[in-house]
């Protein structure tokens, strides 16, 4: 016969010896030197014999008054008598289990509470709530919030949100053109005001070229909010956006001024809109369009109207990047005024062409006509100002100008009948100033 493994306790002799026994559950302790303290055949008996001689299996002796053995030589336990339980005692033992446990949850609970002190002293507010006094960001959106509305066009051929707010008590809001333009081929506009309640609209007027729009709602007693003045606009002063972007009514976001007379593109791109805009790094996504830029007296300084977009962004997919743009108050001011009055706004022009092909120092007027159109207007305010086809204009007002974007939108911040200096550089090097009266053409 092979050892016995000293690690495996599965391990058995190999044939042709009997077959190998079964782990006995009821193995006794091991005592000192390895000697079984107890063995089926009798006290001092060892199934394995003196150097590692297997002894013989025999049949077992029972002393007397030991249980009988079975053929594997264990204890043969008495099997037991099953005693039956009436089902009235497992029902009074239930209940009685759940009362005894109720008494000792209120027990306990009396007892943890008898140990927990009668007061945490935790720290508590100065001032009861609403009697703090607002100020900062907070201050302004307290004061704003209930005059700025979003706008809803419903069209059969699905809708478009953007913001506006409150310019008079008797029901007149200010928004942008592109927020209310699909209207114009048929559908509703709907003002949400700041606590819920809605009321459809009417278009009183629009302008593609300073993409804004004025839209009534029958209802009175609004407040109006005050159209501040934006040529006192600095870089670097705080600002507030309020509006409903991506459709979340009444959002405040906060910045600065980041940058003054940027020249900036918006709403149709077939009739896009020049705007001598205000740039800020207040948050500024889609559905702002149309809200205000506020100052630190919740005066409006700017209608919230375009954001700048990464190279390759889908304009769907356009969001804020810290760059948003605003047109400026006092050329809303203006084009409110005139959408109310007639229906139409106005903007002037200096009757000359511009040639975006140059590049250089300044601004350069053609020196070919555009189809019928000629470089210079006759009759026209820079034909009267003297200004020739191919001279460079250098600025405006003194404010220097390096893209033909630049000198639109600058012109376009004047009303008709402003009068301009320009800057002119002639054909020989010459630079002279000359004055130009702005004429009047009617917008779409």
């Amino acid at each position: 016969m092979g050892p016995v493994s000293q690690t495996d306790p599965f391990a058995y002799p190999s044939p042709p010896r009997p077959a190998p026994l079964p782990v006995d559950p009821w193995a006794a302790p091991v005592g000192p030197a390895g000697a079984p303290a107890h063995a089926p055949g009798g006290p001092g008996r060892s199934p394995v014999g003196v150097a590692g001689h297997e002894e013989p299996f025999g049949p077992a002796v029972v002393p007397p008054g030991a249980p009988p053995l079975d053929s594997w030589g264990r204890p043969v336990r008495e099997r037991r008598r099953r005693v039956g339980v009436p089902v009235w005692a497992l029902v009074l033992t239930v209940v009685a289990s759940l009362v005894a446990g109720g008494l000792g949850g209120v027990v306990a609970t009396r007892l943890l509470d008898d140990a927990r002190p009668v007061s945490a002293n935790l720290p508590t507010a100065s001032v009861e709530h609403g009697d703090v006094e607002l100020t900062g960001v907070a201050a302004i959106a307290e004061a704003v919030l209930p005059s700025v509305v979003a706008i809803e066009v419903r069209t059969p051929l699905g809708g478009n949100t953007g913001s506006g707010f409150v310019l008079r008590s008797d029901g007149y809001v200010l928004t942008n053109n592109h927020v209310v333009a699909p209207a114009a081929t048929g559908g509703d506009i709907v003002v949400v005001f700041a606590d819920g309640s809605e009321e459809e609209a009417e278009l009183v007027g629009a302008t593609s070229a300073y993409d804004l729009a004025v839209v009534k709602v029958d209802r009175d007693g609004l407040t109006p909010l005050v159209l501040g003045d934006s040529d006192r606009v600095v870089v670097g002063q705080p600002v507030v956006a309020i509006g409903a972007p991506l459709g979340l009514e009444s959002t405040v976001t906060s910045g600065i001024v980041s940058a003054l007379h940027r020249p900036v593109t918006a709403g149709d791109p077939n009739a896009p809109a020049f705007i001598d805009a205000i740039q800020t790094d207040a948050a500024i996504n889609p559905g702002n369009s149309g809200g205000p830029l506020v100052n630190t007296d919740g005066e409006v300084i700017g209608v919230n109207s375009a954001i700048a977009q990464a190279p390759g962004t889908n304009r769907a997919n356009a969001g804020s990047i810290g760059l948003g743009f605003a047109i400026p108050s006092n050329q809303a001011r203006r084009t409110a005024e005139e959408l109310i009055e007639t229906g139409r706004a106005t903007y002037p022009v200096i009757g000359a062409l511009l040639d975006v092909r140059y590049v250089g120092e300044g601004v350069q007027v053609s020196t070919e006509p555009q189809g019928s159109t000629p470089p210079i207007t006759p009759g026209g305010p820079a034909d009267r100002a003297g200004i020739e086809p191919g001279d460079v204009i250098l600025a405006i007002d003194g404010r220097p100008v390096t893209a033909a974007d630049e000198l639109i939108v600058a012109i376009r911040a004047r009303a008709p009948g402003d009068v301009v200096v320009l800057t002119v550089r002639e054909d020989d090097g010459t630079t002279r100033d000359v004055r130009v009266v702005l004429d009047e053409t009617t917008s779409t």
